[in-house]
């Protein structure tokens, strides 16, 4: 059973109340205005808990800060090379993908996860087709 903190309960309703995959600082400041005297670390510890306990997902981005996600369902990801935006890619997770993975292998497969990048829509139309800020 997760024990349940007022901290723990206000972060997953911030992380839950956004689509933005915000980033553990993001969420601070957000939680900072109904809770001022919460610290930083109070904030990164309890999101890692949520994300060990299956509550939320943490999206490691390879030269980006990690950002969190209130959706702990495997899902797939885009994320904009210019504004660095992460976005939900709708659909169901390819898991005919996972088993020709175990069965070329051997590895027993439990799950993948997939980003999709290039340029968001809102970039797009701003006119910067080679992806640079």
């Amino acid at each position: 059973m997760i024990r349940r903190t007022r901290q723990r309960e206000a972060i997953l309703a911030a992380l839950r109340a956004t689509d933005s995959h915000p980033t553990a600082d993001w969420i601070y400041d957000q939680i900072r205005r109904v809770m001022p005297t919460i610290s930083l670390g109070t904030v990164y510890r309890n999101l890692r808990f949520l994300c060990e306990c299956g509550k939320a997902q943490e999206i490691d981005m390879t030269g980006a800060h990690t950002r969190f996600d209130g959706n702990p369902e495997n899902h797939y990801h885009f994320r904009c090379d210019n504004c660095g935006r992460v976005f939900d890619v709708g659909g169901v997770v390819d898991k005919e993908l996972d088993e020709r993975v175990a069965r070329e292998t051997g590895f027993q497969i439990s799950h993948h996860r997939l980003e999709f990048r290039g340029l968001c829509r809102g970039c797009q139309r701003a006119g910067n087709p080679e992806g640079r800020a």
